[in-house]
């Protein structure tokens, strides 16, 4: 008689999973019910057709209805579709074993060096680093390039901006980053860029050498949710290393992209477009991202580098105010001085650090601050000079900028295999600026 009870029991009770079914399908977003789901769940779609699969996000709630963004393209999918409930949740494995490797968002090789075994596993979206356990930036961190180590000297856990212009060199500078810091650990997001761009970057601008190096990759012709989450999947892979003491270098190409793709999403849902098209949910996402990096008490630091893309070289591009006005110095390509042969093409007079001058010697400021000077001099007077408007003896600072100005754009320019290590940068700035 228990026996029969419990039977009874048994069958009374439904065993199946869960599933919830699409009902409304377009080019971005999935509607979907049936489920109990929250904001930012993960889910599987699964095709009835063919059992195609694919993963997605819960965006938007509306009642019983919800709405799906999903990490890939929704073509083979139709209405009654099932829809399961991811338990993992929107978590990535990582470990050393990354080192070395090139990998999409969710930490899957793409490089056919075959898998990863990663045993920690990370949540991609965390809160930033406490206000109050930030360290001090107070040491210096060399990148090995004179313009930057020497003009704009950059600390551990310093956010930097490198604004420019397409086709200006971002990806070269990037590439010289990567090789001349001394960072122990690499991370390098390449968000939303041309798939020809991640073998010609690896090969080209690192030498094929991936030493203490992880690259994630989503690109251009990966979904909006794929590019968006792909730049804190890369954070929470630094994230990994500095909680280890470690001190990292991230360096994320580009911030525009990563915009882009939010602008996309909200779009979809219905966000009133603002300044050139973004929803406020684009301005919102950037300090979220950014401020994961900096230095942690007790722990390592996050160095990072992000690109932004200026549209048509406009400084005042929302996403480059936001940007400017989140991180700590901004490092500004120049298509004039690229057009002039100086690489890389930094512009000394619209750059800024804004802990250069708690980091560096009093001498190597002085070198700067003179170095600035004579440079803006050389510019206001560049015209009456090219036109042998000016006498010598006129103005003694312009004379002394006129007669340094081959060496000063000799100090800016630099190849891009060369490494120039911070002493010998600051020593040759401090000589430069030398009244001798």
């Amino acid at each position: 008689m228990p026996f029969a009870s419990l039977k009874e029991r048994i069958s009374a009770k439904n065993h199946s999973l869960a599933f919830g079914e699409v009902v409304k399908i377009n080019a971005t977003v999935i509607t979907a019910n049936g489920l109990k789901v929250s904001i930012s769940d993960m889910v599987k779609i699964v095709s009835n057709a063919t059992n195609q699969e694919t993963m997605g996000m819960v965006t938007e709630i509306d009642g019983p209805t919800f709405f799906i963004t999903p990490f890939s393209f929704v073509e083979g999918f139709c209405s009654g579709d099932k829809v399961f409930l991811d338990q993992t949740g929107l978590n990535i494995p990582v470990g050393e074993s990354l080192l070395g490797r090139v990998v999409d968002p969710f930490m899957r090789p793409i490089d056919g060096k075959g898998n990863i075994n990663n045993t920690t596993i990370l949540p991609i979206i965390k809160a930033p680093i406490a206000a109050m356990k930030r360290g001090m930036i107070d040491e210096v961190f060399s990148v090995g390039v004179k313009s930057i180590d020497g003009l704009l000297t950059c600390g551990k856990g310093q956010k930097l901006g490198i604004f420019a212009g397409s086709g200006v060199g971002k990806s070269t500078l990037m590439g010289m980053i990567v090789r001349g810091s001394d960072a122990p650990i690499k991370v390098v997001a390449l968000i939303g860029e041309r798939g020809r761009e991640v073998p010609e970057f690896i090969e080209k601008n690192l030498g094929g050498d991936l030493t203490n190096t992880v690259i994630i990759v989503a690109t251009s012709d990966d979904s909006p949710l794929m590019r968006k989450y792909g730049a804190f999947a890369a954070m929470s892979v630094a994230e990994f290393f500095k909680d280890q003491g470690l001190d990292v270098l991230f360096i994320m190409d580009s911030v525009t992209r990563f915009a882009m793709a939010q602008r996309e999403i909200g779009l979809a849902l219905g966000e009133p477009p603002t300044s050139k098209g973004y929803p406020p949910s684009s301005l919102t996402l950037l300090p979220q991202l950014m401020e994961r990096a900096g230095k942690e008490k007790g722990k390592g630091s996050i160095t990072a580098f992000f690109t932004v893309l200026i549209e048509g070289d406009d400084m005042s591009d929302p996403i480059a105010d936001q940007s400017r006005s989140i991180l700590d110095g901004h490092i500004v390509l120049s298509r004039e001085l690229t057009d002039f042969g100086i690489y890389p093409p930094v512009h000394i007079l619209n750059s800024a650090s804004r802990v250069m001058n708690d980091i560096i010697s009093i001498d190597q400021f002085k070198a700067v601050m003179k170095f600035r000077r004579l440079y803006t001099l050389l510019k206001e007077n560049e015209v009456l000079i090219r036109i042998g408007a000016y006498s010598k003896g006129s103005d003694s600072q312009l004379d002394e900028a006129m007669d340094k100005k081959e060496k000063m754009e000799r100090f800016l320019i630099q190849g891009s295999t060369f490494i120039s290590p911070f002493e010998e940068t600051s020593e040759t700035l401090i000589s430069l600026m030398s009244d001798s």
